[in-house]
């Protein structure tokens, strides 16, 4: 029963990937403090290169001090945090696993009661009015390029398979990706070549200091889906920017935090029509991108995800609340059981962590605990 297109085998950059499932990033709150790896998330890794994952993104792991976006988040910021983050990259070799670390800056939406300094924003104009923050300067640039480059040689050195640098979700590369929040008057703002350069400049320091034999991943947005945000054709440009950069596959989401009705991201999925929310824009960015592209968002059914590869829509499917509740979704899958992931969609699962207490199924646990 293992026969689909899905359980074969692909490559990104040097990286062989068995199959083609994707754990995407998430935020467990699950790290120390300090941003430290703890032993649930060594487990939580462990249990989904155990479940068949064929390719597991780490938590985002916040890449400087000033970065850090909320509490329980790892981090990656510190050479002695390398000591921790290895028993996570070798539970999953392990079993058998591959993975990669994300590596992520909060920008403005930084918890500045956590950090204890304002939020670094590309500009004080643009994005919520609210925000404690300050507009970064080209030093400050260049610290965080020069940031991004030292938290990727931790990654090799912990022993991961590769990095994902994050520039969505309306963190700090997206911010600047996105008109919206970047209304800077330097070689960082204004048109879209300028507002991508930071995310070009930090793929070169990331190269740099990893070497070209570590595949880099690019997590970004398709479109913001904000009045004035980042579109989708000034996000192709920057895809096509990225990959002509060097980078070895992009991970296509898109939102943020702030967009509200207007993401077509849903909180319940009861059809596979509401699935995979950004599939048109998958389809344009598939058809002149000359890298593999990763697509997440709402893929639920076997069905779909199956679609999508054979169709030549993406190349790997990317999944984060299904793996939540069943870290053997993919065994399963290829088991032959086809039923759909039992992911309620209903995001209950971060409630947990917003408590401190780490991220799980509520539906689930609950459920036990009443039997």
């Amino acid at each position: 029963m293992s026969d689909s297109i899905l359980f074969q085998a692909a490559r990104i950059g040097s990286l062989n990937v068995p199959n083609r499932f994707i754990r995407s990033a998430t935020w467990e709150g699950l790290a120390a403090t300090d941003g430290g790896c703890t032993d649930e998330l060594v487990r939580l890794m462990e249990g989904l290169a155990e479940g068949g994952v064929g390719l597991i993104v780490s938590s985002h792991a916040f890449v400087r001090p000033e970065g850090y976006a909320v509490r329980g988040q790892l981090g990656i910021h510190r050479d002695d945090l390398v000591a921790g983050l290895a028993r996570m990259a070798d539970a999953v070799h392990r079993k058998g696993g591959r993975i990669v670390l994300q590596l992520a800056h909060g920008g403005h939406l930084a918890g500045t009661q956590l950090t204890g300094q304002p939020a670094l924003a590309p500009s004080l104009a643009g994005g919520p009015e609210k925000t404690r923050r300050r507009e970064m300067s080209e030093a400050d640039i260049d610290d965080t390029i020069k940031a991004y480059g030292e938290a990727a040689l931790r990654a090799k050195k912990a022993g991961f398979d590769g990095v994902q640098i994050h520039a969505a979700h309306g963190y700090l590369l997206n911010q600047f990706l996105s008109p919206w929040f970047n209304r800077r008057a330097d070689r960082y703002g204004g048109g879209i070549e300028n507002r991508t350069r930071i995310v070009l400049d930090i793929l070169a320091s990331v190269r740099s200091a990893t070497g070209r034999d570590c595949p880099v991943l690019v997590k970004m947005n398709s479109e913001d889906f904000l009045e004035g945000g980042l579109t989708r054709e000034d996000s192709l440009q920057a895809a096509l920017m990225i990959a002509s950069a060097g980078a070895d596959a992009i991970e296509l989401s898109g939102g943020t935090l702030l967009s509200g009705k207007l993401s077509p991201s849903r909180s319940k999925i009861d059809s596979v029509e509401q699935e995979a929310y950004f599939r048109d824009a998958a389809r344009a960015f598939k058809a002149k991108l000359n890298i593999p592209l990763a697509l997440v968002g709402g893929i639920r059914s076997f069905e779909v995800a199956e679609g999508l590869v054979k169709e030549g829509i993406a190349d790997f499917i990317s999944m984060s609340r299904p793996f939540i509740r069943e870290p053997g979704l993919v065994n399963r899958w290829k088991s032959g059981d086809r039923r759909k992931a039992t992911c309620l969609s209903d995001n209950r699962c971060f409630m947990p962590p917003m408590r401190g207490t780490g991220f799980y199924c509520v539906v689930d646990r609950e459920g036990k605990e009443g039997s």
